[in-house]
């Protein structure tokens, strides 16, 4: 029997007229948007839907945006999926959560919500930076961080994607200063992010304390099936374990690679990878990181419709 994954996708994949289509074709995909909607209260699937792209993207708009986007699809498809597990990136560890029953749509929503106002506030607090470094393993640009962060500045993996792709983090002299190394190290490339601040690196720890404030206010759940916990790697069963791993995560690095390694480990050969909602960035690493297992994207409702008849 075919063991399926759900993936969640994280910020950067917000873009105008997403799940509009969703809305449109399911019931229970725009009941989804109203209650995000009636959560947040204000329209926040009009913004999706609509734009304008400057004000989507912002981190408090994007974040409940592409969580709506991924639980309208999740509502669809969820009870054939049935996965064995989940996983998200950065924000989506929050739909994950959400589609495993240990969150509500609305607790979710203005959770994101206020998730990007305190990462927005912060990276004005102290102002960040973020590059991607591609075609150098990790333990190398964990190196070059280390070196670079002195004099009161620091720099710090923050999304080890695959074993050859990092996003770095921190004040933006570090960064720089590593991103030079890293490229003089070898490096395929260096690209910098346009990114309100040094997210998962230590400049995110105001944020950090105000978001697990935030979530000692509301109530969350066991998770139907395990989520494997972004600052970990490790799979999560009970929701006091997952409370203190979503703040964490905020000055944590995503550790991607080895949660799909994990899971990998952990499903056994019979598996297939599923993201659901907006894009298809997970769909593509989870292919590079565990080859050969079956990786599909879900975020139109042309896409769940295929996905269903091949259920």
């Amino acid at each position: 029997m075919v063991s399926s994954v759900l993936l969640c996708p994280g910020q950067g994949t917000q873009h105008v007229g997403m799940g509009k289509d969703l809305a449109e074709t399911f019931p229970q995909a725009c009941r989804v948007f109203e209650e995000v909607d009636e959560a947040l209260t204000f329209g926040l699937s009009n913004l999706m839907w609509q734009g304008p792209a400057a004000e989507l993207t912002l981190t408090h708009n994007a974040q409940p945006a592409i969580l709506t986007h991924t639980l309208a699809v999740y509502s669809v498809i969820g009870s054939v999926l049935g996965p064995r597990f989940g996983a998200g990136h950065s924000l989506g560890e929050y739909s994950a959560y959400a589609a495993a029953g240990a969150l509500s749509v609305s607790d979710a929503a203005r959770l994101v919500r206020r998730r990007g106002e305190l990462m927005l506030e912060a990276g004005k607090a102290r102002p960040g930076g973020m590059v991607v470094v591609l075609g150098l393993d990790i333990e190398r640009v964990q190196e070059l961080c280390e070196a670079c962060s002195r004099d009161g500045k620091v720099v710090v993996p923050a999304n080890i994607n695959t074993t050859d792709q990092t996003v770095i983090s921190g004040d933006p002299d570090a960064v720089t200063e590593a991103g030079t190394r890293c490229k003089d190290a070898g490096a395929k490339r260096i690209l910098p992010l346009k990114v309100s601040g040094a997210f998962h690196s230590p400049l995110m720890e105001p944020a950090r304390l105000g978001l697990a404030e935030e979530l000692a206010s509301v109530s969350l759940a066991d998770p139907v099936f395990p989520i494997v916990a972004n600052a970990t790697g490790e799979p999560v069963s009970d929701a006091g374990t997952a409370a203190d791993l979503l703040a964490e995560q905020l000055t944590s690095p995503v550790r991607w690679a080895s949660s799909m390694q994990r899971i990998a480990r952990d499903a056994g050969d019979e598996i297939r990878f599923v993201e659901v909602g907006p894009g298809k960035v997970l769909t593509g690493l989870v292919r590079r990181i565990v080859q050969a297992k079956e990786s599909v994207a879900v975020g139109s409702a042309k896409d769940v419709d295929k996905f269903m008849e091949a259920a």
